[in-house]
């Protein structure tokens, strides 16, 4: 005999507000199956927002990362500096060496003195 813990199986439920607009998460329900998940969805949720989809997914059918895996994954992207702004942190002192190293409008002028002379 089956346990009454049993009975019940989580559900995620997921909407789209519009066609180009992602899937997102909102919120979790009891149910005993499938259709009954998906009859509690659409009353808790669909009769309160404009939504042109929903999925309603038992729990225990989503794979997550495992802590090795997110751990891995972090530790694979973690040599990415420089696609944060603290990577290009020498190119101010780049443009500095180069800035001084430009000619201003005085020293230009004088060119045109020594050439008369």
């Amino acid at each position: 005999m089956a346990k009454e813990s049993d009975f019940y199986q989580v559900y995620e439920v997921f909407s789209r507000r519009g066609s180009k607009a992602p899937m997102q998460h909102q919120f979790s329900l009891l149910a005993p199956n499938r259709e009954m998940a998906m009859m509690m969805a659409q009353e808790n949720f669909m009769r309160r927002e404009e939504v042109i989809d929903v999925w309603v997914v038992k729990q225990n059918d989503i794979r997550k990362m495992t802590s090795e895996e997110r751990q891995s994954m972090t530790n694979r992207l973690d040599n990415k500096q420089y696609r944060t702004t603290k990577g290009y942190g020498y190119l101010r002192q780049k443009w500095k060496e180069k800035e001084q190293g430009m000619l201003d409008e005085k020293e230009i002028m004088s060119w045109k003195e020594v050439k008369k002379k």
